[in-house]
């Protein structure tokens, strides 16, 4: 399939308006639509939240009667089923348009390919495939869910750069610097739910919540605390409910906390402790499409050893801690090199006076 200039900046314009719902569309996956009629857009949306809607509905509103006869280019193949919303590929139908090209198929099983059908078995030409891997991109988490039945994992840590996150002692703030730090609760923002351990919050006592910059959507906050060792005052248990993870059940503390409002999933392993990739299959049942984990070396260790981890989210500030300094990740030691975990480098970038990587593992 053969695709012109304009075509490109069109579908270019649907994915930089699908970028609006970054952070809210959850659980649902991020899409942007644009009409064109006569090399003009006539009609432009972008979904926003769940149970809203469409892009393509909020395109055909804005361009009118006009949109008979013209173009959709839309970053997702239009939906062919009634959930919250009528499928868009019938709106498109309705209103005439003659043309549909789409970034990439959907890969949820209800429609994967279904809504393209029905605008062909319409008499609509469609295209799929311009710009796939930007659209791919954009929804990584929701096609993950749909395809895997789990979340895109994405494990952040800052550190100096020879490893260390904290010193001996503890400290650890600041390693990194404040634009570094915000950066960080950007990509906390876009994720559905934000996932640490116990040790953390022990050590830390964090919030786990976005607040250097605006967020509409604060996202679901996920602890993993085997034995149930939250304390009472810790600040993560303010604010909406909690997701805990455990692998027992204390009656006493099991109640407390759920009268409180927060959520127990009983999920142990043959070892005591919480099963991880059992969490990460609730996780994407529960409708969570990017998990972002701000935890210690243990967790960040046992969720890499277990195949938990997609891509890691890496700040490195220019300072050397030491030997005795904390680490990222409790890995085991390797006596062969092909033993290692490989990753694949996506991006490099300095903010601030650090740096930023965004690497995979080679398992995704």
């Amino acid at each position: 399939m053969t695709f012109s200039a304009a075509d490109h900046a069109a579908m270019a314009r649907a994915l930089t308006l699908a970028r609006r719902g970054l952070e809210t569309t959850t659980p649902n996956p991020r899409v942007g639509c644009v009409i064109v009629k006569n090399g003009q857009i006539i009609g432009e949306g972008w979904h926003q939240r769940a149970g809203e809607a469409h892009a393509e509905v909020l395109a055909l509103r804005q361009a009118g009667d006009a949109a008979s006869g013209a173009t959709a280019f839309v970053t997702l193949e239009p939906c062919s089923h009634h959930g919250r919303t009528p499928p868009c590929a019938d709106a498109l139908i309705t209103a005439g348009i003659s043309r549909v090209v789409a970034a990439m198929s959907d890969p949820n099983p209800v429609v994967a390919g279904r809504g393209l059908e029905r605008l062909r078995a319409n008499g609509i030409e469609t295209a799929c495939g311009l710009l796939e891997a930007e659209a791919r991109e954009l929804n990584i988490g929701f096609i993950s869910r749909m395809t895997r039945g789990r979340p895109w994992v994405r494990l952040k840590a800052a550190s100096s750069i020879d490893g260390k996150t904290a010193l001996h002692n503890g400290v650890s703030q600041w390693i990194t610097g404040a634009a570094a730090r915000q950066d960080g609760h950007r990509w906390r923002a876009r994720a559905c739910a934000i996932l640490t351990g116990i040790g953390t919050v022990k050590a830390d006592d964090p919030q786990l919540t976005v607040r250097d910059v605006p967020c509409t959507r604060q996202p679901q906050r996920v602890l993993i605390d085997a034995k149930l060792e939250i304390a009472p005052e810790a600040r993560i248990l303010q604010g909406a409910p909690l997701l805990i993870a455990t692998a027992e059940v204390d009656p006493v503390k099991s109640a407390w906390l759920r009268d409180a409002g927060h959520r127990l999933l009983v999920l142990p392993n043959a070892s005591g402790k919480v099963d991880l990739p059992r969490l990460m299959t609730e996780l994407g049942q529960l409708g969570f499409n990017e998990i972002h984990v701000e935890a210690g070396l243990k967790l960040n260790g046992s969720l890499l050893r277990e195949g938990c981890v997609d891509e890691l989210l890496l700040y490195l500030a220019p300072m050397l801690i030491g030997d005795n300094a904390q680490g990222i990740f409790n890995l085991a030691e390797l006596t062969q090199l092909d033993k290692a975990i490989r990753l694949d480098i996506q991006d490099i970038r300095r903010i601030g006076d650090d740096f930023r990587v965004l690497a995979r593992t080679r398992q995704t």
